[in-house]
């Protein structure tokens, strides 16, 4: 059924396409493994200039990163990977926070030796409110990969198109410009005969509060097909910048981690608890069985078995929520063998909770 769902509207939306940009082809990237340079995070204490939390923080670096917030932007965080400084690369962000807010990118550029990104978050109305995050940094080009396995990303910005772009297969990865604030992405060489995968979507945008789900999802063996659709703060279709990953058999860094899961919640009104089918969306590295179970209208109980270590992340993406968003309720629990996410939590753009369907992905440190 979501499967005949997102065939249907990616087909709809398709008819209304215009290509607007193309990803760097294998001839144009650099040798090199996957990924190049990562990091993630959970920033903590927003407000307080210094180290996030120790056991959430990991990456390609040999020094602690740091987070500050920006002096007369409320609600704004500077994130400092060090030395992670690398042109291109795509950030993924989600809120952690037990009320209806969301975060955004704004930003991310080399600064020195570090990476320097922007990270805003607003409640209702597009508001600007400190909050608790997770923070995601990866940039890759060339690499080997075993079979079955596949990672691409696309940070794509209105105007210049897609601004870096990476795909495992060595395929060129596409972007169609639809109506305001609908877009169409074309991973090639990255296909498959069922689905198979996870996915994370982020909004970009350095001024205004953005808001992107992943709207349609469909697959062939030539590829992977996405539509992302953007809404401003309130209901209205928004042209803005995002950036999107696909992960199969890999974490959501790239990176090959001995413990990661990813889990795709296609039921969202089923009480559970249950694992989501078919199982190439539901992958865990140890061979758990990841479950979600209700906890709540718009609240979900993700438990993510056998994987759990620390250092570790969680993030997570509305599926067709429309101008909605989803969050995390609060920091998930790390409690070895297993890993609990106790809640992802969805709202309609009015703030009210929302039973949906959402990509959650989780990742420790290779």
């Amino acid at each position: 059924m979501m499967r005949s769902i997102a065939r249907k509207l990616a087909a709809g939306v398709g008819a209304a396409l215009v290509v607007s940009g193309l990803a760097l082809t294998a001839a144009e990237t650099a040798q090199a493994a996957v990924p190049d340079k990562w990091g993630f995070a959970f920033v903590d204490k927003p407000t307080v200039a210094g180290i996030p939390d120790l056991s959430h923080q990991a990456g390609t670096w040999p020094a602690l990163m740091h987070a500050h917030s920006a002096p007369g932007a409320p609600g704004q965080v500077i994130v400092r990977f060090p030395n992670l400084a690398v042109k291109g690369g795509v950030v993924h962000v989600t809120a952690v926070n037990n009320g209806p807010v969301w975060c955004q990118a704004q930003k991310w550029s080399p600064s020195g030796t570090s990476e320097l990104v922007d990270v805003r978050c607003f409640k209702v109305g597009g508001v600007p409110v400190f909050s608790q995050f997770t923070v995601m940094f990866t940039a890759s080009t060339k690499g080997a990969f075993p079979a079955g396995r596949a990672y691409g990303y696309v940070h794509f910005q209105p105007g210049p198109g897609i601004v870096t772009s990476f795909n495992s297969s060595g395929g060129v990865n596409t972007v169609s410009t639809g109506p305001i604030g609908v877009w169409k992405i074309k991973m090639a060489g990255l296909g498959s005969a069922v689905q198979l995968g996870g996915i994370q979507v982020t909004a970009v945008n350095p001024s205004a509060p953005a808001r992107c789900d992943v709207d349609a999802w469909s697959w062939s063996s030539s590829g992977q097909v996405f539509v992302v659709r953007c809404f401003n703060a309130g209901s209205t279709p928004f042209k803005t910048g995002w950036t999107l990953s696909y992960q199969r058999g890999r974490a959501i860094t790239g990176a090959q981690p001995k413990q990661f899961a990813y889990t795709f919640d296609n039921k969202p009104l089923l009480a559970g608890p249950y694992a989501p089918a078919p199982t190439g969306i539901n992958f865990n590295s140890q061979s758990g069985v990841n479950t979600v179970r209700s906890a709540g209208a718009g609240l979900r109980f993700v438990q993510f078995p056998r994987v759990g270590r620390l250092p570790n992340t969680v993030l997570v993406t509305p599926f067709q929520v429309g101008p909605g968003f989803c969050n995390l309720l609060t920091l998930w629990a790390t409690a070895p063998p297993d890993v609990l996410v106790r809640d992802v939590a969805c709202f309609k753009a009015s703030g009210t909770l929302l039973s949906q369907a959402s990509m959650v992905t989780y990742t420790s440190t290779p």
